[in-house]
């Protein structure tokens, strides 16, 4: 796996991170209003929710939210070494499948990745950090897209 620019990667998510759930909230945002298809793929207690709005407030999609900013963060931490999360991100891949996640999703979630980040960092996202990130997010998707069953 290559590694992106991992001081622009650590320096920009250093303040992406200190409130995690906001700026997740802004992604995922995004991502339902670049792709509703999506928001049918979030029950809970075979719970539909009736708006972007109702999942967004939800405390179990909140929860959904605080794990997709770790393992963001965990990428961020291996940055140097994402070969130590492979096996993870394929698992995290076929989980995706099983829910009826279509691996064509995953470039509608790295725009709204880069949204949100271009939303919280402001003149700081400049293009080469936005270079870095579209690198470790792309080799994210690569592993994750392993786990995929013939897709």
């Amino acid at each position: 796996m290559q590694c992106p620019e991992p001081e622009l990667i650590r320096q920009s998510w250093s303040v992406v991170s200190r409130s995690p759930l906001e700026h997740g909230t802004v992604l995922f945002a995004r991502l339902f209003d670049l792709e509703p298809d999506l928001l049918p793929l979030f029950q809970y207690n075979c719970r539909q929710f009736s708006s972007v709005e109702d999942c967004l407030s939800s405390p179990e999609f909140l929860d959904h939210i605080r794990k997709v900013m770790l393992v963001i963060d965990a990428a961020v931490t291996n940055v140097e070494d994402l070969s130590s999360l492979e096996e993870y991100l394929a698992g995290l891949g076929r989980k995706h499948q099983v829910v009826g996640v279509k691996l064509s999703s995953f470039s509608t979630v790295g725009e709204s990745l880069l949204y949100m980040l271009e939303k919280c960092l402001g003149p700081a996202f400049t293009p080469a950090t936005r270079a870095a990130w579209s690198q470790l997010y792309g080799t994210v998707v690569q592993a994750m897209s392993r786990g995929w069953d013939g897709e």
